[in-house]
This record gives structure tokens, sequence and C-alpha cells, in this order.
């Protein structure tokens, strides 16, 4: 099962995402939820980084990728970002809609310390 961890901060903003694991819905080369839940996270990752140029502080190898934003001090960038970042957790929904039990989504707040 593909697992899809989204962080968020306090105001809702997205902070990162982790993707680990393999769906196993097929095998190897032909498993269509592990080629789109890949499409979907590697091409936002791409897509941040060509249509604003903020590089996310990624890493990725066999069946894992994740994702953190970096500090973006302009408020238009960092909107852009989100809304990327957004698009992204939508397609994911759509996929683990169709596939529920080949991909799991979950979302957590990270708290500020104080």
């Amino acid at each position: 099962m593909i697992t899809v961890q989204i962080s968020r901060k306090e105001d809702g903003l997205i902070h990162g995402f982790e993707v680990k694991g393999h769906a196993g819905y097929a095998a190897h080369g032909q498993d269509i939820v592990c080629a789109g839940v890949s499409s979907v996270t590697v091409g936002t990752v791409n897509s941040i980084e060509s249509l604003t140029g903020i590089s996310m502080e990624t890493k990725m190898k066999g069946g894992f990728l994740s994702g953190i934003v970096p500090p973006v001090k302009d408020e238009l960038v960092s909107g852009q970002v989100q809304l990327l970042l957004e698009s992204m957790v939508v397609m994911l929904q759509g996929i683990a809609d169709s596939y529920r039990e080949y991909i799991q989504i979950q979302e957590h707040t990270i708290k500020r310390r104080r």
C-alpha cells in the first residue's frame, strides 16, 4: 500500500509531504496506481520549481519521496506554491477514491514550538 502524509502548519498551509510504499495493484512496470501517484507527486515538485523558481527540499529513493517547502518570503510566490501543492492533494485524493485499498492519505498539523 502507498501511504501519503501531508504535513500542514497551524495556519493550514502545506509544509511538506511524504509518499512511501508500493501499491501492489499490478506487476512492477504495469502498476497504474504507483504510476499515477509518482506522476502526480514528482510532477508537482517539478512544476513548483519550473513555475515558481522555488526548489523544495526533496529526498527520493525506491518507493519513497518527500518534499519540504522552504521559507518563501514573496506572498504571491508562496500562494502559487500552495496552489500547486493543494492541486497535488486533490489529484491524489482522486486516485484514492478509485483505488482506496492501494493508497491511503493522511494529514497532520505540525505544532509550532513556543
